[in-house]
């Protein structure tokens, strides 16, 4: 029987991967790691729980004996915008929190390690629109620095060890369920929940920003289809482009005021606006539907129907 380790769990998209994954191979088959234990009410209290600081290594072989570990995800990670603020940090979470992972995952002859990276890779020199799975990597901020370098070890242990890492480029995630944590997209999960509980926000980015975004459940689809996918399918390994939408910060408040009319978005753009620019406007993930069959399930306007319908639930029961 498979037993994951998601470490980060408490995190944007760890706290749902972590149930998702529990509904999937059952709860005591997926262990949430977390710095602390406070994070743990996001988890419902089901399910194993450990403290687990990447950069412990020690800490993190304690985990794996104890719970006969043969899988990590590793959601561990200090993302754009906070890693600016701290660079220095970023690049000891990112990188020497990666190699403990990997090294502690051929240690233990592990199944598998997933490791996500990042449109974060790309930068001012790779191509703008459809960006394509082999280009540039010139990154603009520490956090895709790290990201470039993550995807090259990645690789480097599948070639040099046999272990089986894996990795997808994720674009903007957007949730109403767990809020993001300091990434230069979270413009766009903070206009959904301004127009539910203020009818107004000001965008931290101009109105023609045009990035790649992903809806949670499909972040959480891609993910667990990069997971369980035929490892003898996949020409790459770590670096995977995956798609699902890519809109304006102006046309995402425009979908918007289709169900909330009174909504008001003025923009007023600060140090952010200078890493989404140096991020592409879409990115081209053939290789991902030939080699895994990837296939986003959302649009613009399905997305946040489903956003505003969840945020506005959640008011009405003044949970937020």
């Amino acid at each position: 029987m498979t037993k994951i380790l998601v470490i980060g769990s408490a995190g944007q998209i760890g706290s749902e991967l972590t149930l998702k994954l529990r509904g999937l191979y059952g709860n005591n088959n997926v262990i949430a790691g977390v710095m602390e234990l406070k994070a743990a009410e996001k988890l419902d209290g089901e399910g194993p729980l450990e403290i687990v600081d990447v950069l412990d290594r020690q800490g993190l072989v304690t985990v794996v004996r104890k719970h006969g570990i043969d899988s990590i995800i590793n959601m561990a990670a200090i993302l754009s915008a906070t890693g600016e603020k701290n660079p220095m940090l970023a690049w000891d979470v990112n990188m020497n929190g990666l190699i403990n992972v990997l090294e502690v995952a051929r240690e233990f002859k592990m199944k598998q390690v997933l490791v996500p990276s990042s449109i974060a890779v790309f930068g001012p020199s790779s191509p703008a629109d459809h960006t394509p799975q082999e280009t540039i990597l010139k990154p603009a901020t520490i956090y895709g620095i790290t990201k470039v370098a993550g995807e090259l070890l990645g690789d480097y242990y599948v070639k040099r060890y046999g272990l089986d890492v894996r990795g997808l480029r994720y674009p903007g995630i957007i949730s109403h369920m767990t809020l993001p944590g300091g990434g230069a997209t979270d413009y766009a999960v903070e206009i959904y929940y301004e127009a539910v509980k203020n009818k107004r926000y000001t965008c931290f980015v101009n109105k023609d920003t045009r990035l790649p975004m992903m809806y949670m459940p499909d972040c959480l689809k891609s993910t667990i289809d990069l997971m369980q996918a035929d490892f003898s399918r996949l020409d790459h390994h770590c670096d995977y482009n995956v798609g699902a939408m890519s809109f304006s910060a102006g046309e995402l408040a425009a979908s918007v005021k289709k169900y909330i009319p009174e909504f008001e978005i003025t923009y007023s753009p600060d140090s952010r606006q200078a890493i989404a620019d140096s991020w592409p406007n879409s990115v081209d993930d053939s290789l991902a539907r030939e080699e895994w069959g990837w296939e986003p399930d959302y649009d613009l306007d399905s997305m946040t129907r489903d956003m505003l319908r969840a945020i506005g639930e959640r008011h009405d029961k003044g949970l937020i």
